[in-house]
């Protein structure tokens, strides 16, 4: 391993380890990160600060503010209020409505984090209207549920998140075949997107269900404020700009910075500076750029490819070797992602697709589809930028996430990935 990959190796892993364990908040272990990144001299600048340029980082500072201009106008009470009627009840019936909620949106809006920092306001408010108290097991489940469905079983949808629009343009780009969006729905919706989504609902269930601490509140919503009406404007064009990204090509980055900056203007805007100040989470920012800076280190150090090539000599693939193959590839797609994070994933592995193809026998689109099937089974939650978002915006625990993503991986591994390999031999991807 080249002295440079070794530097790199050595700091992501303290990385990763300190966000698994969560022993110091996400935000002191990104500085630490970019301090030793420079010291040891990992890479350059530009790359270990690149997390603070990142279009990821900029999306989450537009949707800090939207979410601080929903709660302080009561916008997001009044929408919470609006529809409580349907989640109130036992709290499967307030997991499967989160996760529904969120899965429904991935078809309309193609940006995972626009969809969370979107959907998070309005559950946060909802909780409360259902009367489950910041700190509650029930809240905690809620914005999981949220965040999870609305990410995970999204993978199946092929627009909808940043891991799927690098492995199709990568497959374009490399071997001139670009993915089909029914053929991808097809394949991978039936247990990715709807069977997950089934698990995550039994997951939140398992682990957060909880009875309302307070009663129910549902008063009459009243007339809409000025305030109200101004913000309700400035998120219906974001959405509408959101939806039609693939007309007008503008970065869901950019729209949510455009929409938070419209809700700090003078006259216009919904937020005063003591707001903004007290009600906006700088320290996630931070967290964020850490988490987006260490995927491009990774890369640019060579470290993803070292992994890769070193787990795939490992697996000891063998053409007619399908039962093997399919477990072998599946698992050394997602503990890449340990190292790359998961839109690096695809980076690193579709270059690999053709001579792995030619190792197991399997069809080259069999081998690149099963990288969904890598990514989609999420280890840990630092892996995915979506899932530290709704941390941060959530204000639940990375303890809690982790103890849902790592019961959804369970589940994953014992139950969905059989399902998942019968299915693709029942459509003729495996032989």
């Amino acid at each position: 391993m080249p002295p440079e990959a070794g530097r790199a190796a050595a700091v992501s892993l303290a990385a990763v380890g300190l966000w698994a364990s969560g022993l110091v908040p996400g935000h002191i272990t990104a500085l630490l990160f970019f301090l030793l990144g420079m010291l040891l001299a990992v890479a350059p600048a530009s790359v270990v600060f690149s997390g603070f340029h990142s279009a990821a980082l900029w999306l989450v500072f537009g949707g800090l503010i939207l979410g601080a201009g929903i709660r302080e106008t009561g916008l997001g009470e009044r929408l919470a209020r609006s529809i409580a009627g349907r989640f109130d009840g036992a709290y499967w019936r307030v997991a499967a409505g989160m996760v529904a909620m969120g899965l429904a949106l991935a078809f309309l809006m193609p940006s995972t984090m626009g969809r969370v920092v979107l959907l998070l306001p309005v559950v946060l408010s909802l909780a409360d209207v259902l009367g489950y108290e910041a700190g509650s097991r029930g809240r905690t489940g809620m914005v999981i549920a949220v965040a999870m469905g609305t990410f995970i079983p999204a993978f199946s949808i092929l627009p909808a998140n940043v891991p799927n629009v690098v492995l199709a343009g990568a497959l374009e780009s490399l071997y001139g075949v670009p993915p089909v969006y029914g053929s991808y729905l097809l394949l991978h919706f039936p247990v990715v997107g709807v069977m997950k989504a089934v698990a995550i609902v039994l997951v939140v269930w398992l682990l957060f269900r909880d009875r309302p601490t307070k009663q129910a509140v549902m008063p009459s919503a009243g007339s809409m404020s000025w305030s109200e009406r101004r913000l309700a404007v400035i998120l219906a064009v974001a959405v509408g700009l959101w939806v039609t990204d693939f007309l007008h090509h503008i970065s869901p980055a950019w729209i949510s910075l455009g929409a938070g900056l419209f809700c700090l203007l003078p006259r216009i805007g919904v937020l005063s500076v003591a707001a903004f100040d007290s009600k906006v989470n700088y320290p996630s920012m931070l967290y964020v750029a850490g988490i987006v800076s260490l995927g491009a280190v990774v890369a640019e150090s060579g470290l993803g490819d070292i992994l890769a090539e070193g787990l795939l000599s490992a697996t000891a693939v063998a053409p007619g070797e399908t039962v093997h193959n399919f477990i072998a590839l599946t698992a050394a797609n997602a503990v890449i992602g340990l190292a790359t994070t998961l839109p690096g994933i695809p980076a690193v592995m579709t270059p690999l697709a053709e001579n792995i193809a030619t190792a197991t026998g399997l069809p080259l689109m069999t081998v690149v589809m099963i990288e969904v099937l890598g990514y989609s089974s999420v280890i840990l939650p630092y892996q995915a930028p979506p899932l530290v978002v709704a941390v941060q915006l959530g204000g639940v625990t990375m303890a809690d996430m982790t103890r849902a993503v790592l019961a959804l991986l369970l589940v994953t591994v014992f139950l969905l990935l059989p399902l998942d390999f019968l299915w693709w031999r029942a459509m003729g991807y495996l032989p």
